[in-house]
């Protein structure tokens, strides 16, 4: 018996083309960005906010989906906006944050989500220590604890003895005291005062006087982004003579406009990104650091470039590197895609980024060695090489 060919009307038709287009998005890999574009940290956020936009719109022959969020510098909205990209969204990784608070207070849920996340903030507590939860993470600013060395070793270099430090009152300055502590034992020096304050304080006054009150050789400010400038203000209009230092959570022009002559003569560790140029031709990471800054100022202009948008380059760099790879295995928008995509980024070996040469395991979802750090100094309101 003939069968009657079923008519293609409008409705059959749009589902149809509604079923097509399903089956492509299906395979295309969606890349969840949350960052603090707005807020204390925005001078932070801002660059890797432009930087996602240098990103490849194709991976491995597949379509890539950039869904970007700004959780305005707030923990809970930073968590509001991962459960959002996770649940709305079906994403098959997530970059971000900004900072550590909003970093750590993300892994729940992508834990519970069996999704991949790389972090733009710095505390090794993101990705230390490896547990179940902790496994989904990864993170591409260089431990506190390698940038803690390079500040007491040039410090002991100098003649410093005695060391004061203040920093923000959570996860970033904690985290930074109890590395930069154990760097200065390790270089026979001795923190003879240590403050904290919030990033939204108008005034550290009482903090910096008892700072000084101890007489230390130098003061370790523990901040990022235009917040870490005041302290280093209020030191200055004081009177105190002695070394300053920053972290590299200050490495960015807004730093440099805000502070202007308070911040002269500051020294930092910093990723080799941030004095790419200056570098000798031997160095391993002057290539690719080039590469970013190329790129980013192509697209922001001359000097428009920073070390915070480095780390999303480069969080970029770990995704397009491991796609391929676990596209071999499944495809995008499932569970098993997200857990070899994971699988993939912490068997990265030997890539080189703009901060540094980046080689994950198992126990290390960081992967970055002292390739990843040289020593700046601000001069004239630019950043200066200072080996």
């Amino acid at each position: 018996m003939k069968k009657t060919p079923v008519p293609r009307t409008p409705r059959t038709l749009l589902a149809l083309a509604a079923a097509l287009l399903s089956t492509a998005a299906l395979a295309d890999i969606n890349v969840g960005v949350t960052v603090s574009a707005t807020g204390p940290a925005a001078s932070l956020g801002i660059p890797e906010k432009n930087t996602i936009a240098l990103m490849p719109k194709t991976i491995g022959g597949e379509k890539v989906n950039y869904i970007v969020l700004d959780d305005a510098s707030d923990t809970t909205t930073a968590v509001a906006n991962t459960r959002k990209l996770l649940t709305e969204h079906k994403v098959d990784i997530v970059i971000g944050s900004t900072t550590t608070p909003n970093s750590l207070a993300m892994i729940d849920a992508v834990a519970e989500a069996q999704t991949p996340m790389i972090s733009m903030a710095a505390s090794a507590r993101i990705v230390e220590p490896q547990d179940a939860k902790k496994r989904w993470v990864f993170k591409t600013p260089q431990n506190d604890i390698q940038m803690s060395l390079a500040i007491a070793e040039h410090m002991a270099a100098a003649g410093v003895r005695t060391v004061g430090f203040i920093g923000f009152a959570d996860a970033y300055g904690e985290g930074w005291f109890q590395e930069f502590t154990k760097a200065v034992e390790l270089k026979k020096l001795r923190v003879v005062a240590s403050e904290r304050y919030a990033r939204t304080d108008t005034s550290v006054t009482g903090q910096i006087l008892k700072l000084m009150s101890a007489q230390p050789d130098a003061i370790l400010i523990a901040g990022s982004g235009t917040p870490a400038v005041l302290p280093q203000r209020t030191l200055k209009e004081r009177g105190y003579a002695g070394k300053l230092y920053q972290t590299h959570g200050v490495a960015n022009a807004d730093f440099l406009r805000v502070g202007g002559k308070d911040v002269e003569g500051t020294f930092l560790p910093a990723g080799p990104v941030l004095v790419a140029e200056q570098l000798p031709a031997s160095h391993p990471v002057r290539k690719s650091a080039l590469a970013y800054v190329a790129a980013y100022e192509a697209a922001h202009g001359k000097g428009s470039v920073s070390t915070f948008g480095g780390h999303a380059w480069d969080a970029g760099l770990l995704m397009s590197a491991a796609a391929p790879v676990a596209l071999k295995k499944a495809k995008p928008g499932t569970p098993e895609f997200r857990a070899a995509l994971r699988d993939a980024i912490e068997q990265v070996r030997e890539l080189p980024g703009a901060h540094g040469i980046f080689s994950l395991s198992a126990a290390d979802h960081l992967g970055l060695d002292q390739r990843a750090r040289v020593m700046v100094r601000i001069d004239k309101g630019t950043w200066k090489y200072a080996p």
